[in-house]
């Protein structure tokens, strides 16, 4: 398997990479730190991956995109599985305040992945096949004052999946929305950690290693996000008012 990770120094992204390699993939790192991502390359190969390339890009450069999109593709004489999982977590309160702040968070939640999936669209669709496999958050199926910024960003990606998975349906390529909750990672370190709705990047990789196998639309990981944003969702305005989260 033909495999480019997008933000490669993500902790889901490299748990992801982990589980692949050892079914013998090739991979294309790109990121914006190249000495993390060598040593990723590294530790891929000593896990079985037949190949690993590292591409320094930064991804906050929305004007690169196309390029960087395309010269993944080119690197592999084409791709099985794109997986886009950069973005960050902001401070909300911050971004209240900092209109500078919010526009970056935006963009880099929201449009750098979404206009990097748009510019792997076409190359997907010319070949009939492959994986467009996207990290936006469960934070993106309602609004709430502990992060609205972030929830806006990640449920504009949400919409913009589904829109995208409708145009390509024709042509089999298969768009992933993968929506994890708490993830023990780098990016979320600053938060308060442990109890049952935290989950390790381990386990979030084997849910989007069975989600790609099994050819998911959507996948909530782990599994309980699913019921938890059903509640969350349907919770009348009157009732989800007097919430706290």
């Amino acid at each position: 398997m033909r495999i480019a990770l997008f933000g490669a120094n993500s902790g889901i992204a490299v748990a992801t990479a982990r589980a692949f390699a050892k079914t013998g993939a090739r991979f294309v790192l790109v990121g914006r730190r190249a000495e993390p991502l060598e040593a990723l390359a590294a530790d891929l190969v000593v896990r079985g991956a037949k190949e690993a390339a590292v591409h320094v890009a930064d991804l906050a450069d929305l004007d690169a995109l196309p390029t960087v999109a395309a010269g993944a593709w080119e690197r592999l004489g084409g791709l099985d599985l794109a997986l886009i999982a950069h973005g960050t977590l902001p401070d909300q309160t911050l971004l209240e305040r900092d209109a500078v702040a919010a526009r970056q968070a935006i963009e880099i939640n929201f449009i750098s992945p979404a206009l990097l999936a748009n510019a792997l669209a076409p190359l997907f669709e010319g070949g009939r096949s492959g994986t467009i496999a996207v990290v936006s958050s469960v934070a993106g199926e309602r609004g709430r004052r502990s992060n609205y910024v972030y929830g806006a960003a990640k449920g504009g990606l949400i919409r913009f999946l589904e829109g995208l998975r409708h145009r390509l349906a024709a042509s089999g390529v298969q768009v992933l929305d993968i929506r994890p909750g708490f993830v023990s990672t780098a990016m979320t370190a600053h938060l308060k950690q442990g109890g049952p709705l935290w989950a390790t990047p381990d386990r979030v990789a084997d849910d989007i290693v069975r989600a790609v196998e099994k050819r998911r639309a959507v996948l909530h990981t782990p599994w309980f996000w699913a019921i938890i944003m059903a509640i969350v969702t349907a919770l009348p305005r009157p009732i989800f008012h007097r919430t706290k989260f």
